[in-house]
């Protein structure tokens, strides 16, 4: 039997993973508002211990711990090695963060328990969520608080249906898979991820969508990491895509962001869901 998650370890260990990593500045300046919002939300206190899941290449830890300050401590969790490397220059002279390699479905962080855990876009990916949010649950103190960012459906995301459509166009529509499986839309639908916080033994469980924009300079910047992130690569291997293929997918993609690009650069509307609850 497969190890819990291995086919997400095996995805964020390899090339994709790499490719996340080398985009870690167009990633966090993409995501820039929405880790201002999460951060809103999760309302980290000087002194505090905080958890990060999914932390990918380091962002969020590194915000956590300037928020705590020296008399607190952050820890950020992920499976992909060459995002927690990242991840770890990242944090380089910030002396109250670590990363831990560690899947949170299958294992505990041997610390005391934390006050906060929170997550931008990295909670969507396990096997059994309901085990997973259990296992966070369990490394909180009674009261401690959660707060997530997750992606909301992807009609509210051009980043993801204009990719998607621009991919179809070309290639055709790909098998159909469950909807629901891991992955960044995941928990799109705010009551199935209130049935399984509730499930994980969390109360005062509340999903909220919220409207946002994902800024980049330019559409090249869109471009750049729309051709090795998000829908097109996934399309592009379903379905034996040439480079040709590709590179008639981001031009059309070019001309479908084009209205989004303004005076300030390029503002992508959003849509993503705040969760919080409480261990």
């Amino acid at each position: 039997m497969p190890a819990p998650n291995q086919s997400e370890r095996d995805f964020w260990n390899a090339a994709p993973g790499r490719l996340w990593a080398d985009r870690q500045a167009l990633l966090d300046r993409l995501q820039s508002n929405v880790l201002a919002r999460l951060m809103d939300a999760a309302r980290p206190a000087p002194g505090e211990a905080v958890l990060d899941i999914g932390c990918g290449a380091g962002a969020t830890t590194l915000a956590a711990a300037r928020a705590v300050g020296p008399r607190g401590r952050v820890l950020g969790l992920d499976i992909s090695e060459p995002l927690a490397a990242r991840a770890r220059e990242t944090l380089a002279g910030t002396p109250n963060a670590g990363i831990a390699l560690l899947d949170i479905q299958s294992e505990r962080p041997e610390a005391p328990p934390f006050d906060l855990c929170l997550s931008r876009f990295g909670v969507m990916f396990f096997d059994d969520p309901v085990t997973a949010f259990a296992n966070i649950r369990a490394a909180l103190r009674p009261g401690g608080r959660l707060a997530c960012a997750t992606w909301a459906e992807a009609a509210r995301n051009p980043w993801f249906a204009l990719p998607r459509a621009a991919a179809t166009d070309r290639l055709g529509t790909p098998p159909q898979g469950d909807p629901d499986a891991p992955g960044p839309l995941a928990f799109r639908d705010p009551a199935r991820v209130r049935r399984i916080l509730g499930a994980a033994g969390w109360t005062g469980v509340s999903v909220t969508p919220e409207d946002t924009t994902l800024p980049l300079a330019d559409l090249d910047e869109a471009i750049a990491l729309a051709a090795g992130i998000g829908p097109i690569p996934g399309m592009m291997r379903a379905m034996d895509g040439t480079d040709t293929d590709r590179a008639a997918i981001l031009d059309t993609l070019r001309a479908a962001l084009g209205p989004y690009v303004g005076p300030d650069g390029l503002r992508i509307p959003a849509t993503i869901n705040i969760v919080t609850a409480t261990a």
